[in-house]
């Protein structure tokens, strides 16, 4: 081996590129600034646009190409979208046949007619959804260069998150209405092609003005710049604002970093505002009728209180304004704005309000590729979103509706039947290539969130819960990843969990555990409990044992592979006793319990039912009629 003198290191160091000597816990990210004009037509529900992008390349790499995206090309016949949509056995009903049957004034498209870098003209192409853009020169590692796009596009007719003229009567839904840069990181470009599934975008700040008709209400994305201008709401309190000369009005909307930007607009909105107590002001647009009046005038106190409850939760909300909009095709999320339709009870307004408002969380400030890890989007979204409501209901603002032990049980429950159909995938599909949308929903939204509340078996729900705020304040406006996460997780309870995330995300493997028996241990004072495992994938195990005088023991189980044991206080408010752990091969397992055999009345596995065990009727151990009996989930 040769050697190297320590001033011969430092010389070679020195010769280095920064990105190389800076170990980034965070990793490099990219950075866009969008300036964006757009002049809007209402009669022909066409715009013209003038967008300005200043990109910063933090990668290590020269870039001598980029993508864009451009969602509305997918609402053209013989679209990928649309085919996608008819190869699917359960294809979405909202998509299916409907953009087949479009004409030329219902379609939609962005079609790019200048495109500069530093003043220089860029050869691009138009791909489907994506625009391939070859560069006159490359991007350098760690430069800035500026883009500048002329281009048009036209609304299609709603079918799918974004368009014109929704079921509820809402004019326009402007959601991915702009070329979008694509996001390039430590694992490459991703030109994903638009089929109506999830996105990633890149970290930046937003300028966008929009000249529209006067008769107009806007929403979106940002903070409105010129309100006592524009007036419908925004104004200063007792100021009177006068209409604009001419036939539009222009709003203009400043979001900071964020990596999307969404707006609305209809003549028929109303607009209300409420500012949250420690929170941001929140906006309220929707069309009064006797549909929504009643109950989207009770909307803004009781997501004052589910602010309240998230921010102890899962982190403080860290932009001044949120509005939720009238539009859309159900509830989709964009940053500091949420797309809803709004004719529904109480209950499913607030449900769908609080399920796309926790997307400012799991997706909107961690910005995890919801395309790779769809379920750390909606399945972290639909688990919070679970926990928020039955707080709501706790408190008295849900009708009919109780605050509930376990609020994730039906997701247990239909999860497990869904295995039984077979066609379960790994969550670590990408979100485009599942083959069922069933598998799809199912693992993204309900499995996702089950992840998460059986990781607060594992590691214990004070550790649980302290690792949620640790993963916010880490990574919030970041990319994290599923390994991110872990190593949080890890990091806090003090849990090795590579296992956890190995089987639960690249793997359809499914937990089964059971009770075999109770003998009399040797001793006299010991029992022997008898337990096997069932499925392929491991896990520790809560162990309830009910005495004949009433009374309940906790015991532990943990896995050889987590190197220790939760640290989380019984039912019975005393600390779990830890039984010797269990090498992840034994298919089998004796535990030695410190009672009397014939004082224990039964036997049960996970009391608390956190864990995804796939079959219950071998869970519980009744002595006392010495056979195994059936247990359904509380």
């Amino acid at each position: 081996m040769m050697m190297i003198s320590r001033k011969t290191t430092l010389l070679l160091l020195a010769l280095l590129p920064l990105s190389l000597l800076t170990a980034q816990p965070d990793r490099w990210m990219q950075k866009v600034d969008y300036q964006m004009e757009i002049d809007f037509d209402v009669a022909t529900h066409r715009f013209s646009g003038q967008q300005r992008l200043a990109y910063s390349n933090n990668s290590p790499d020269a870039l001598e190409r980029v993508f864009y995206h451009l969602y509305f090309n997918a609402f053209q016949p013989g679209s990928m979208m649309s085919v996608r949509t008819t190869q699917l056995p359960d294809g979405d009903k909202r998509i299916k046949g409907r953009i087949e049957k479009m004409n030329e004034l219902e379609i939609g498209y962005q079609k790019i007619t200048s495109l500069k870098m530093d003043g220089l003209d860029c050869a691009y192409e138009v791909v489907g959804t994506i625009l391939e853009v070859q560069l006159p020169r490359a991007i350098p590692a760690g430069g800035q260069v500026i883009f500048e796009m002329e281009f048009e596009a036209q609304v299609p007719l709603q079918v799918r998150r974004s368009g014109r003229d929704n079921s509820e009567g809402i004019s326009y839904s402007m959601s991915q209405w702009y070329p979008k840069l694509c996001e390039y990181d430590y694992q490459g470009w991703h030109s994903n092609p638009y089929i109506g599934r999830e996105f990633h975008g890149v970290w930046g700040d937003f300028d966008v003005s929009i000249k529209i008709d006067k008769r107009y209400t806007v929403g979106g994305t940002g903070v409105l710049q010129n309100p006592d201008q524009v007036g419908y709401g925004y104004e200063a309190a007792g100021l009177t604002v006068a209409p604009p000369s001419g036939p539009k009005t222009t709003w203009r909307f400043v979001a900071e970093n964020v990596h999307d930007f969404v707006w609305a607009a209809d003549p028929d909105y109303t607009h209300t505002t409420y500012q949250a107590k420690d929170g941001p002001l929140m906006h309220f647009l929707y069309q009064k009728n006797e549909s929504t009046e009643e109950v989207w005038a009770l909307l803004p106190g009781i997501m004052d209180r589910a602010c309240s409850y998230i921010y102890q939760t899962y982190g403080k909300y860290p932009y001044p304004v949120y509005s939720f909009i009238q539009g859309g095709d159900g509830g989709m999320e964009y940053p500091m704005a949420t797309l809803i339709t709004g004719e529904r009870s109480l209950n499913s307004l607030v449900g769908v309000s609080v399920h796309e408002l926790m997307h400012s969380w799991y997706q909107m400030i961690l910005g995890t590729n919801e395309s790779l890890y769809a379920w750390m989007d909606e399945g972290f979204t639909s688990y919070a979103s679970d926990e928020v409501m039955n707080y709501l209901a706790g408190e008295g603002l849900l009708p009919g509706r109780k605050q509930v032990d376990n609020p994730h049980l039906s997701s247990y429950q239909g999860f497990v039947n869904f295995v039984k159909s077979g066609l379960e995938e790994p969550l670590s599909t990408h979100a485009d290539h599942f083959e069922t949308n069933a598998a799809y929903g199912v693992g993204s939204y309900v499995k996702g969130a089950i992840f998460l509340h059986q990781l607060e078996y594992v590691v214990g729900e004070d550790a649980f819960d302290r690792g949620m705020l640790e993963y916010f304040n880490t990574w919030k406006f970041k990319h994290p990843n599923p390994n991110d996460f872990i190593r949080v997780m890890e990091k806090v309870s003090g849990l090795e969990l590579d296992w956890y995330k190995e089987y639960f995300v690249y793997t359809t493997k499914t937990t089964d555990y059971g009770v075999l028996g109770l003998k009399k241990g040797e001793k006299g004072k010991e029992s022997l409990l008898q337990l096997r495992r069932s499925g392929k994938m491991p896990m520790p195990l809560d162990i309830e044992v009910s005495l004949t005088n009433g009374k309940k023991e906790y015991y532990n189980v943990p896995l050889r592979i987590m190197r220790g044991e939760k640290a989380e206080m019984a039912p019975n408010g005393k600390p779990y006793v830890y039984l010797e752990d269990w090498p992840w091969t034994f298919p089998e397992y004796t535990a030695t319990l410190p009672l009397k055999f014939k004082n224990i009345a039964s036997v049960r596995i996970d009391p608390s039912s956190r864990m995804l065990d796939v079959d219950l009727k071998d869970n519980q151990f009744d002595h006392t009629k010495s056979n195994k009996n059936k247990v359904d989930r509380p």
